[in-house]
């Protein structure tokens, strides 16, 4: 074989490979859905962006009002996100007080709701009153408009389950022909949150101790399901301010219960917190650790929604099984 023979077969070569490759990419971008042919989403917070995501998968482009790790309570939208919300076709937000300002804000200002499903994922949940909070929370805060529910259900698996599944009904509703795929996907959400809610029950049903003291009255589900009660520095709101006699009152309870762990939240502020651990371990003389309970509205120490359920329920085994003075 000459010179110009073996040029002519290298390029021969060279030309299949590259068709191959233009068959092989374009197989696999046509099989893979466009942009446009996407579900569009708008989520108000991160515990329904991650579940949305995890069942909607490919299928689904969201959009997330609020940034992760902000206070959501009074976060003010702005004219981008009615846009956003205008475009979308579901809406997914909280309910129970947590979002309110989507239903008294965005959704009056949209000029078009026809083809638009708009979803409270706490709708027909039981939901914990203000006055249930008041019982399982046992704070001691000046009267507050809190609104009439507990808004933290996501903090819950149990809770959590209950919306992820209100999600997937109406994407098949909604993107019927994508059904098998989506079903798929929430099976596998729906298995991890009953591991979740099992090993919560299994954990905690067992520990020695039954009350914890946090700094953000948020873990209701918590405590009304797996059967503790908690302790707050502040209440339903993280905006509050607690008053002196809060503070003197959990000093009080601390050293009656005899567990000496205090939780927060990172995306707060530690200041009251660090208050009690010190005046508590001067007056008793133990130790008091700070351990971290998620409040799960954004990614925390490289952990994600479900990651921060598992460190929270390992933590609050810690604080429900001390023993003080052991």
């Amino acid at each position: 074989m000459n010179k110009k023979q073996k040029a002519f077969l290298a390029s021969i070569l060279i030309v299949s490979i590259i068709l191959t490759s233009v068959i092989v990419y374009s197989i696999t971008t046509s099989n893979a859905p466009k942009t446009s042919d996407k579900l569009k989403i708008v989520t108000t917070f991160y515990p329904l962006t991650y579940i949305t995501q995890q069942i909607g998968g490919e299928y689904v482009e969201i959009t997330q009002l609020i940034p992760n790790n902000t206070e959501i309570h009074n976060w003010e939208p702005s004219a981008s996100h009615i846009t956003a919300a205008e475009n979308a076709n579901i809406i997914f937000y909280n309910g129970a007080d947590a979002d309110h300002w989507l239903e008294e804000e965005i959704l009056p200002s949209l000029s078009n709701t026809k083809n638009r499903v708009i979803v409270k994922t706490t709708n027909n949940l039981k939901l914990l009153t203000n006055q249930e909070h008041d019982d399982n929370c046992k704070d001691e805060h000046d009267d507050h408009d809190h609104g009439l529910y507990d808004p933290h259900t996501w903090i819950s698996p149990y809770m959590a389950q209950q919306q992820a599944e209100i999600i997937y009904n109406t994407l098949i509703t909604v993107d019927p022909q994508h059904e098998n795929y989506y079903t798929q996907k929430w099976q596998s959400l729906k298995q991890q949150l009953e591991q979740l809610d099992t090993a919560y029950k299994n954990g905690i049903n067992s520990a020695s101790k039954n009350a914890i003291f946090v700094s953000h009255g948020a873990f209701g589900y918590l405590a009304e399901r797996y059967g503790f009660v908690q302790y707050s520095v502040i209440g339903l709101s993280a905006d509050e301010q607690p008053s002196t006699r809060t503070l003197i009152n959990l000093i009080e309870e601390i050293k009656e219960h005899q567990i000496y762990v205090l939780f927060v939240d990172p995306v707060y502020s530690s200041n009251y917190v660090k208050t009690i651990q010190t005046e508590v371990q001067a007056q008793t003389g133990q130790t008091v650790e700070v351990l971290k309970l998620y409040l799960m509205i954004g990614p925390q120490d490289g952990l994600d929604y479900l990651e921060q359920m598992q460190t929270n329920l390992a933590n609050l085994q810690i604080g429900l099984a001390t023993q003080g003075g052991d």
